[in-house]
Formats: C-alpha cells, structure tokens, sequence
C-alpha cells in the first residue's frame, strides 16, 4: 500500500476535510430545502453521495479480481427516496459521508498500482459513470476512482452556492 495513498485517494480525503466543516456550518433548516420541486434537497444530495460511497466502494473492491469493468448499477433517485434522507438528522448525514469518503480513500490507497492502471477493454463506464466513456474506449480503475471523486465534489457544489463559499479544486 502507498502510505500516501493515489492521488485519487489524496483529492477525496482533500475534500472531506475541507468540506465536512462547511456542511456541518449549514443551518438545520436550509439542509431541507429543495431548489425546485424534482430537485433534492442538500440532506438528499449527501445522501445520494452516502449511496455513491456505498455503490463505489463495492465496485473498486471486486475490479480488483474482475477482468473486466463492468459494475452494477443501481436507481438513484429510487435509492433516496426509500431511505427518506429528508427526515435523517442532518448531523447524521454529514457523520456518516466523512466517514465513508474517508474510508473510501484508504481504500483507493489500497489498491495496488496494477489494478489501478490496467487497461480494461470490456467495461460500462458508458453508462454507469458521471463522466461516460465510450464503450469502444478501453478504461482503468484509476480513471473510474478520479470519476468518482468528481461525482462527489460536484454535488457539494450544489449543496453550498458559489457565492457562499469558494468550491475545492477539480482536476482530472
């Protein structure tokens, strides 16, 4: 294992450093706020990135031992809605993404140098990641680990606007 973890590793522990303080600063009540009737509110943001935590954590563990990187999916939006994040204590919520992210990060550390960067050229990142890639383009973990981390730093993005505060870096 690097001590110093990949630089995925190092980006999403970045982040959780910095943006767990801002989201335990929100005030209780802005946390249930929904900007437009089919938009989640912030307590429905941090926990559909708690379901991406989850969902990512099992997919970066099982590449290790796959061939391949074809991941399951799963329904997000049907995921947040039957957990009813709404009415989860908004404290709660932030302990348990800091937790997992942070959790994540070591296990992003974890995984050797080869699994990270071998070429996959079976994979459905066409559909399962936020930033797609074609299916006739081959992958690696690594990239789907960078992926993931800027998954999460945007839906931050959308729990605190701009002008509240200044966003961590993206980098790919």
């Amino acid at each position: 294992m690097n001590n110093e973890g990949t630089e995925a590793s190092v980006r999403l522990r970045q982040t959780v450093d910095v943006w767990e303080p801002r989201l335990r600063s929100m005030d209780e009540s802005a946390t249930m706020v929904r900007p437009a009737p089919w938009k989640w509110s912030p307590r429905e943001i941090i926990g559909h990135l708690i379901d991406s935590a989850s969902n990512n954590h099992g997919r970066f563990v099982r590449a290790a031992w796959q061939d391949n990187l074809v991941c399951p999916g799963y329904r997000q939006t049907d995921w947040v809605a039957l957990q009813d994040y709404q009415s989860c204590s908004w404290s709660h919520l932030v302990t348990l993404w800091a937790a997992y992210n942070r959790h994540l990060a070591h296990v992003m550390a974890a995984i050797p140098e080869d699994v990270r960067f071998r070429s996959h050229a079976k994979h459905n990142l066409d559909e399962i990641a936020w930033r797609t890639v074609p299916r006739s383009e081959p992958v690696t973990l690594d990239y789907f680990m960078h992926d993931y981390v800027g998954h999460l730093e945007h839906h931050l993005r959308q729990v605190l606007p701009p002008e509240v505060v200044s966003a961590p870096r993206e980098s790919h």
